[in-house]
């Protein structure tokens, strides 16, 4: 944008403040109101660009402008206004005079600051962020470049472009399939790193990083190879303070190491209760009985007011020519290969610096719509977005940003596994958005979406596919067939079909959503790979399991060309490709991709993530098929260890642990330690699960086999019979589980010399198959 142009006719760019990757910063003067301001503008994308890049970066922008104008506090960045014009994206802001934490190190000669600027720049940011994490906002990217303060001594937090409400995470996120949220790797926390979940407490540990570095001139784990920042975050203890800087106080050393707890639990619960810490140990510091107990800060007391600085924006730009890899451009940095993939966009350097890029986040194509353009820019009546606003009057800035924090409460709620509560809040804040805004406007079908999830995950999978699409028909008569949000909607259609038993229709859903990515995104876009994994999947579903086989193969190999191979993603679809090989009894080469997986999985995820658990458990199940049940034996008792030790002894995996080892006991012709294991188990899974699911009759059915390899047939035949009798009453008497149930009863018989009653039993069961497989399409 050329000097002195005039934005919207209000916004007159007067001196270029930085320039980076994605667009420039400007000091600005607000002719309306007659206050200077900082416009933030994205590069224009010209004619070359891909359309959906645009589209998603068109609407990725608007996003981060809502969630940013939405919080009001004194430690958080202003965002006044956003909006188009002449195809360039912008956004105004305050304009800050201050110096972040990164500048101020560099200006200290990487020095640490002193303990009084310390302790209070801790206790404003933990109050800021008290604030935004009461209106359900994860920052996801706090670090000293982001921490300004001001030359009247306030700290505020910038940069809130990669905060998401909830749990959508964006683009990135969806790079990983775990959760992993990207962000600067010297400022991670354990479970962003580990794809675990995210919430407030990731905000807490980064907090703990940044001031681990103004305290002692370095981040906890100094190192510069991104991989080893990542390990050092998720395995390793940070060193006290104290042990780099003698003079800091102790109550500074504790509560950063408590902040830097590798478990959120054990980090403080909140930023709330963070700064009321802060402020009593100060209060004792700074009483004159502790004078000298503290050292330099227990003399000097609080921190006077800064000298003035020249004006900046929250976020400097980088020097020119400065790259997001941390090495010279044009040059390739030898330790890039063995970095994941999912690494690459994080800073590598030693430090934080005292400038960082101007940059836009990455698109977002998981992302929904929200809200219209602050000036319009289309025909007269109609926002920028193609939204008619005659018919209804425009909601206020107010009704949308309550809406916005209701739809971040359900969000919060299905994150806390209370779906129910969830589903009522986001039926709510759709019925309103819907009079609000239009049944087809991109935040009541973002509402729609949601209630979906809500009542998939609730077992009303009939209600969720009705409400998913519903979603598709609205999103693709807003935004277009091919739209990423539309093609979301379907392939969450598809995914409902598969849990309804309707494989053959899954299969068309996602047969055509993968089309459309591959025609719009590209055969190695990380969403066209995972449709291609449900396809793979719900192949198996359809018995086409050497299809099943082979498009899973493909899929593995592409994400671990795209990904690394030792990526979540890539290890998800592994483990899919030696279900297969299991199907088609190649169990040899499944033993050994089984094995690989959970080897990948413990080294990325650790060994008691869910995921090494789970391929752990399929080791042991190939290694029973191949006839070495000594070694699936071993395998299991520690797996049933590590389980009860994570999840605890009755968690339906512990549980299905401890049956594999009791099936192993039984291959083993150890009968009577078998048959207390499963009648164990059977009880338990009774009490959690109920006398009816599936896992309990499981059990129940390796009860009666103990007691037939006993020679106890009257009393297998009793369990036997109960086992057959659930299942025909919960699944239908020619179901293929009730079927084998009544074959198990009908053999019992035969032991016991009552071969009439059992051949007129297995007559009737070779009936039942028949009718099933004619009424077969």
């Amino acid at each position: 944008m050329a000097e002195t142009s005039l934005i919207q006719g209000r916004y007159r760019l007067l001196d270029l403040i930085g320039r980076g990757g994605m667009g420039e910063v400007w000091r600005a003067q607000d002719e309306s109101l007659g206050r200077h301001v900082a416009v933030k503008c994205l590069k224009p994308l010209g004619p070359q660009q891909d359309q959906s890049f645009t589209r998603v970066l068109r609407e990725r922008f608007r996003r981060e402008a809502r969630v940013a104008a939405a919080l009001q506090h004194r430690g958080v960045t202003v965002v006044h206004d956003f909006g188009e014009h002449d195809g360039v994206l912008y956004l105004v802001m305050e304009l800050l005079e201050g110096r972040n934490l990164s500048q101020l190190l560099e200006d200290n000669s990487q020095g640490p600051l002193d303990v009084p600027d310390i302790v209070d720049i801790a206790e404003q940011v933990a109050d800021a962020l008290a604030y935004t994490h009461e209106q359900g906002i994860v920052h996801r990217d706090l670090k000293p470049a982001n921490i300004v303060r001001l030359t009247d001594g306030a700290v505020k937090i910038c940069d809130f472009g990669i905060a998401r409400l909830g749990h959508d995470i964006g683009f990135t996120s969806k790079l990983t399939g775990t959760g992993i949220a990207m962000g600067t790797p010297h400022y991670m926390s354990p479970e962003q790193i580990g794809g675990g979940h995210i919430d407030h407490r990731s905000d807490l540990y980064s907090l703990g990083c940044v001031l681990y570095e103004i305290a002692t001139g370095a981040p906890p784990f100094d190192l510069d190879d991104a991989w080893a920042v990542l390990v050092g975050h998720r395995d390793t203890a940070p060193q006290p303070l104290r042990s780099h800087r003698s003079e800091l106080p102790e109550f500074l050393d504790r509560i950063v190491l408590d902040l830097l707890a590798k478990t959120p639990d054990e980090r403080p619960s909140d930023a709330t209760a963070l700064r009321h810490r802060i402020i009593a140990a100060r209060s004792i510091s700074e009483h004159p009985e502790t004078t000298g107990r503290y050292g330099r800060y227990g003399r000097e007391g609080r921190m006077g007011r800064p000298p003035a600085l020249s004006p900046m924006l929250a976020h400097p730009p980088s020097a020119a020519g400065s790259t997001s890899h941390g090495h010279a451009a044009g040059g390739q940095d030898p330790r890039a290969s063995r970095l994941p993939s999912w690494t690459y966009g994080m800073t590598v350097g030693h430090k934080a610096t005292g400038s960082s890029a101007l940059r836009t986040t990455p698109p977002d194509h998981t992302a929904g719509l929200t809200g219209e353009w602050t000036t319009p820019s289309g025909p007269a009546g109609t926002s920028a977005g193609g939204y008619a606003s005659r018919e209804r009057p425009t909601p206020s800035p107010e009704q949308i940003a309550v809406l916005n924090s209701r739809h971040s409460a359900g969000l919060s709620l299905g994150r806390l596994g209370r779906w129910d509560e969830a589903g009522e809040v986001h039926r709510s804040v759709a019925a309103e958005r819907e009079h609000m805004l239009g049944p087809d406007h991109p935040d009541t079908l973002g509402s729609r979406y949601e209630v979906g999830f809500t009542l998939s995950r609730t077992g009303r999978t009939s209600d969720a596919l009705r409400e998913f699409v519903r979603v598709t028909e609205g999103r693709e008569r807003a935004l277009g067939p091919d739209h990423p949000e539309t093609l979301a909607a379907r392939q969450e259609t598809a995914y409902v079909l598969g849990q309804l038993g309707r494989h053959f229709e899954a299969h068309e859903v996602y047969a055509a959503v993968l089309a459309s990515r591959e025609r719009t995104m590209g055969p190695d876009h990380p969403d066209t790979l995972r449709c291609r994994h449900n396809l793979a999947f719900n192949l198996s579903r359809l018995g086409r399991i050497e299809d099943s086989y082979r498009m899973a193969l493909e899929v593995a190999e592409a994400r671990g060309r795209v990904l690394g191979a030792n990526h979540p993603d890539t290890l998800v679809t592994r483990y899919e490709v030696a279900y297969a090989l299991g199907m088609l009894g190649r169990w040899t080469e499944a033993l050994q991709t089984y094995r690989d997986v959970a080897a990948g999985r413990t080294h990325a995820l650790g060994g008691d993530h869910p995921d090494s658990l789970a391929a752990r458990y399929e080791v042991g199940i190939s290694l029973g098929r191949l006839g070495r049940s000594a070694e699936a034996l071993d395998l299991y008792r520690g797996l049933v260890d590590d389980r009860t030790r994570v999840h605890g002894p009755t968690d339906p995996e512990t549980l299905r642990a401890r049956h594999g080892l009791g099936v192993n006991l039984g291959r083993l012709a150890r009968w009577e330690e078998a048959l207390a294991e499963s009648r164990d188990v059977c009880a338990i899974r009774e009490r959690v699960l109920g006398p009816d699911h599936p896992d309990t009759l499981v059990s129940r059915r390796e009860v009666a086999v103990g007691l037939g390899w006993l020679s106890r047939w009257s009393d297998a035949l009793a369990v036997y019979r109960s086992v057959a009798e659930s299942r025909e009453r919960v699944l239908g008497p020619d179901h293929p589980d009730t079927l084998a149930s009544r074959n198990d009863e009908a053999h019992c018989l035969e032991q016991l010399g009552r071969g009439g009653e059992a051949v007129e039993l297995y007559r009737r069961v070779a009936a039942l198959r028949q009718q099933r497989e004619a009424g077969r399409p």
